[in-house]
């Protein structure tokens, strides 16, 4: 039904557009007199000597800055905290791009760029025996509001007009991931449930953590703001380094030109990537069905450039009013210039949009113009060009000067469409994959853009829903519709008045799936079976929260228990480290959760609870070994590891803002463990542990010291970890569960605090999560959205915004790739890594005679790999840590045999 639902709305409406008997705006009684009017490029004296850029460069470069080659899971065996010496596999192919273009690796804004470790060059594009060579001639560098479909991605162009609704397909039978079902009515207006982005403050952070105004990066190309600056978010690429790197919105990617490719340009170039222009890397023959090790879009292709004829060597970007979801990059021909084009800069945005202030426009393209059509006015006022460029791709602009008069674009070679002088007004881009039935689409919301959005959300029971709503300015805004594209998470979840605004239009994005364009300013989406009866105790689909197991489990869990209360968590918590301190708080934390509430003896446990209060305690006074400070230059609180000329790795580059989330997340998630033990600890820690949640997961929009929602991005519904870097690929996740844990320990930590909102938000966070990585990290075999000839990794390793990469930062072992989406196995694993998913992995890799057998992996990831296993298996992971003269090399330093074993006992193991 929900299919035939979507269907019969997306051609009941681009029927009626096509027939032009129903318009969303007023529309002209007499389009403007522009004539329809063919150009084709002038034959020029160097057109040989150019040609058409198409292909673009492939980025198969791991980029190592910040990171150091070091593993998430320390060793307990070594000194204090690390683990032996196993990385002794780690792959070293040479690289393809080092070779063809030497010295384009992107550097930090101090430093040059680490060494990178390059992975094995990539096969052809898809359907291509072409040897992959860069052009020659380019040189890229790398909120609150105020008051399903599954497209396959096809072995052809994937942007497409057909559209095939399917429900979403259920984890397990206990476990299901429900479309918003489009025959309800329209989801409950969200102040009937728990506001879920209530602030817990905007006040001061504890005087004990100093601030400084020296951070190694400095806060260069940003307009006239002091405000926090989303770190994390997908626009960084706008200010940090060069400056051109791709800003992905998806489906489109913009980036400076900067006087690279055939044009020579200083626009803002534009590029949407197919199918068939990905680069495979090399199949690994270990797993089943020998998936590729890594997909990679090209970079570099510049389609459309948006330009002018004043835009030059002496060409400025910066970035204007940076937010959670957009941002403005603005070209000036010098810096200080009144003259300018600014684009609003949004993801999910239908068009790119330029705003030329004073300036003569240039639209530019370095894959050449093979044909422009002046193709009428679609609303008097706007008057819109059809192009065909080189590669086959059909484009479409529209402009609308601010004088109402016709532009009267002029061909003039291959790479330039002029217009006239000291022009204003605004120009529109779309790549239109849909012929003329989605031709009349864009039409219809031609002369209107986004400029910003904005997020809310409630939880009411086990339902959350969120909103996201975008600005919108432009031409006749208030009778035009705005054209955003949602990804597939958002399609599966939408409320059924979101739902049949979709349309027939579908563009692929470059590690996402498809992208569907949807009608209106305002989507809804409902996430239905949130964990809210979840608590620090194990937790199942089928049998909730597990506060008691069998007294034969808790007589294995106590005579186990004494070994490892008797380790010194003031000396495992003592590092160098925010990321291996904070585990091992959290590690002790959930140790003596499990001896004092699953094992029934708080007095054994007791000790310990001290010890830990007191290891704690050392950060609470900052007096680790390297201090926390405020940054007043980004606005966050950071490691002070990369100060006065410190490594930028140190620390997983905590001091540049990378893993935040799962950095502090650890802390949180000890924090809540102490509070709900010993509920007078919370009074005089809780504002140093709320200080972590506002720098990584903060509600609020209006904080002066800290942005909104660092690490969680709630258009993609997951985290990103990477924080002041310049990269080819954009930011990046490499750990699925890490980013769960964070969710789960605000969750927990808002219920210890009585912090309802916070909890509701750790609750819908989860839930979305949940969904997302379905959708695109953990891939079973019927995943729509990935590439099939990747889709046998099970997992995606590390997921970019340009490429998906089988591996780690720290090795390319199995069980470092899997068990790096596993760690750590706390209540919310079993939520967010289905059944199904986690039997489908532990076949293929694995299980006995898999790739990967779990009983030849050595040292503590094979703990990490049991204890998962008791997700689907409860009774042999038990029996695994329950066995007799156990091998405590096994157990990693984030980790425990006595929590271990809780775990798999609550899941019915014991």
């Amino acid at each position: 039904m929900q299919s035939r639902s979507r269907w019969q709305s997306a051609f009941i409406l681009t029927g009626l557009l096509v027939a032009e008997t129903v318009h969303s705006a007023p529309t002209s009684t007499q389009e403007a007199t522009t004539s329809f009017k063919t150009q084709y490029p002038p034959s020029a004296a160097n057109a040989r000597l150019l040609v058409a850029e198409t292909q673009g460069y492939y980025p198969t470069i791991l980029e190592r800055e910040g990171h150091q080659l070091q593993k998430p899971t320390p060793d307990p065996k070594e000194d204090p905290y690390r683990f032996g010496g196993f990385l002794n596999n780690v792959y070293n192919p040479v690289s393809l791009l080092d070779d063809l273009l030497p010295g384009i690796l992107p550097a930090t804004s101090e430093k040059p760029a680490t060494s990178p470790v390059a992975t094995p060059a990539p096969s052809a594009p898809l359907h291509s025996q072409e040897t992959i060579n860069g052009p020659a001639e380019t040189t890229p560098s790398p909120t609150t509001a105020p008051n399903s479909i599954s497209v396959p991605v096809s072995t052809s162009s994937s942007s497409t007009s057909s559209v095939v609704s399917q429900p979403a397909k259920t984890q397990d039978t206990s476990t299901p991931i429900e479309p918003s079902p489009s025959t309800s009515t329209s989801m409950p207006t969200m102040v009937n449930g728990q506001d879920v982005f209530v602030p817990v403050s905007t006040g001061p952070i504890p005087g004990t953590v100093k601030s400084r105004n020296d951070h190694p990066v400095p806060r260069a190309s940003i307009m006239n703001n002091t405000d926090p600056i989303e770190t994390n978010k997908f626009y960084a690429g706008l200010f940090l380094g060069t400056q051109t790197n791709t800003t992905f919105t998806h489906p489109y990617g913009i980036a400076w030109a900067k006087g690279n490719g055939n044009a020579k340009s200083y626009g803002i170039a534009i590029s949407h990537i197919e199918v068939d222009k990905l680069a495979l890397g090399p199949k690994n023959d270990k797993i089943p069905g020998s998936p590729v090790q890594y997909y990679v879009n090209p970079i570099g292709i510049q389609s459309i450039i948006l330009s002018a004829t004043e835009l030059k060597d002496s060409t400025v970007l910066m970035t204007e009013n940076p937010l959670p979801f957009s941002a403005n990059a603005v070209l000036q021909p010098q810096s200080g210039s009144s003259e300018r084009i600014t684009f609003p800069v949004v993801q999910g945005m239908g068009f790119v949009t330029g705003i030329y202030s004073n300036l003569q426009p240039v639209i530019q393209s370095s894959v050449f113009f093979s044909k422009v059509v002046s193709a009428g006015s679609p609303r008097a006022g706007i008057f819109k060009y059809t192009v065909d460029l080189a590669d086959g791709t059909q484009w479409l602009l529209y402009l609308t000067p601010d004088d109402g008069k016709d532009p009267n674009l002029h061909l003039e070679s291959t790479t330039n469409l002029r217009g006239p002088p000291g022009w204003s007004g605004t120009v529109q881009v779309a790549k239109n994959p849909s012929g003329t039935l989605g031709e009349k689409l864009f039409d219809n919301s031609s002369g209107v853009y986004a400029t910003q959005g904005w997020v809310k959300g409630a939880v009411s029971g086990e339902t959350g829903t969120y909103s996201l709503t975008w600005g919108k300015e432009g031409k006749d805004k208030g009778g035009t519709p705005l054209m955003m594209y949602a990804l597939p998470h958002h399609v599966e979840s939408f409320d059924k008045t979101t739902h049949d605004r979709l349309t027939n239009i579908t563009m692929r994005t470059t590690t996402k799936g498809n992208a569907t364009a949807v009608i209106g300013e305002s989507w809804s989406m409902v996430e239905q079976n949130l964990p809210v009866g979840m608590g620090l105790a194990p937790w199942s689909v089928s049998a909730g929260s597990v506060d008691t197991i069998s007294p034969a489990a808790q007589k294995v869990i106590i005579d186990v228990a004494p070994t490892e209360l008797q380790q010194d968590v003031g000396n495992q918590s003592n590092l160098n480290s925010m990321y291996f301190s904070g585990k091992a708080l959290s590690k002790f934390a959930t140790l003596v959760y499990a001896v004092d509430k699953l094992g029934g003896k708080p007095d054994l446990a007791a000790p310990a609870l001290k010890d830990l209060k007191t290891a704690f305690a050392r950060f609470i006074d900052n007096k680790q070994q390297f201090p926390l400070v405020y940054d007043n230059v980004w606005k966050g609180v950071v490691s002070s590891a990369s100060y006065d000329g410190g490594d930028s790795g140190a620390d997983f580059g905590n001091t540049y803002y990378n893993d935040h989330h799962f950095h502090y997340g650890y802390f949180i998630h000890a924090a809540a463990i102490i509070g709900s033990l010993d509920p007078s600890w919370i009074q005089g820690n809780k504002d140093w542990v709320n200080m972590l949640v506002r720098d990584a997961g903060n509600a609020a929009t209006n904080d002066p010291l800290f942005p909104f929602s660092r690490g969680f991005d709630w258009f993609h519904g997951h985290s990103w970890a990477k924080g002041l870097f310049e990269s080819f690929d954009g930011k990046d996740e490499e750990s699925t569960s890490e980013d769960a844990m964070f969710a789960y320990a605000l969750k927990m930590w808002g219920k210890t605090i009585g912090d309802a909102s916070m909890e509701a938000r750790g609750n819908l966070m989860l839930g979305i999560l949940r969904r997302s990585l379905h959708n695109y990290f953990l891939m079973e075999a019927d995943n729509k959205n990935q590439p099939p000839v990747f889709v046998p990794n099970k997992v995606t390793g590390i997921l970019f915004e340009n490429k998906v990469d089988h591996t780690t930062y720290f090795g390319a072992n199995l069980e470092y790739i899997h068990g790096i989406h596993m760690l750590p196995l706390l209540p919310a694993s079993p939520y967010v890594r289905s059944q199904k998913f986690v039997k489908e992995e532990w076949d293929a890799l694995f299980a006995t005679n898999a790739a990967a057998p779990a009983e030849h992996v050595q040292a503590g990831w094979k703990g990490v790999l049991y204890a998962n296993l008791a997700l689907i298996d409860p009774v042999s992971s038990w029996n695994f840590f329950a066995q007799p003269n156990f091998d405590y090399s096994v157990i990693d330093g984030g980790a425990t045999r006595t929590w271990y074993l809780a775990l798999a006992a609550g899941l019915g193991g014991a």
